[in-house]
């Protein structure tokens, strides 16, 4: 029941990503790395943050205890390399759903934050948070290309649904 709809979102989410790497592309290194105002300042340390919170909460769902990361952590400096473990994350996201059932995806995620507190969620919740957290911060980069003066590619869901 719920599974279909996350795989869909694994897919969306894809390319989502590979859309909006692929604009942050034709920017030179110090564009995506200026600071833009925004909470983790330039497209870079955005594009890191999302996947520091991707990692973080699939660490959860698969029960790795990789330890406390901060949010603002800049896992890869260089673009190239940011862009490769992107492509790595999307991939292990598909591997986490294809091993999920319908029984655990009723049932609740207990995790510990990265302050050290103890949570329990329900997993639907959970990734619903993933994804959702994803396109919030796509969307910060999506404003910040514009204001880089690149041209910003359509990212909403219904656009993915429509090549479908």
């Amino acid at each position: 029941m719920f599974l279909p709809h996350f795989r869909t979102l694994a897919t969306y989410n894809r390319w989502s990503n590979v859309r909006l790497y692929d604009a942050c592309t034709g920017l030179g290194d110090a564009a995506r790395k200026q600071d833009r105002g925004a909470y983790f300042g330039s497209i870079h340390n955005t594009l890191n943050h999302i996947l520091v919170g991707d990692r973080a909460w699939l660490d959860r769902v698969e029960g790795i205890d990789t330890g406390p990361a901060t949010l603002d952590a800049v896992l890869f400096d260089n673009f190239d390399a940011l862009r490769q473990a992107r492509a790595a994350e999307d991939d292990r996201i598909d591997r986490v759903l294809m091993g999920l059932d319908e029984t655990r995806m009723a049932g609740d995620l207990s995790y510990r934050n990265v302050a050290g507190e103890s949570h329990r969620t329900p997993l639907r919740l959970v990734l619903t948070h993933l994804f959702n957290h994803q396109t919030h911060h796509r969307g910060q980069v999506h404003g910040m290309l514009s204001q880089a003066g690149a041209s910003p590619p359509e990212l909403d869901l219904i656009y993915y649904v429509r090549t479908l």
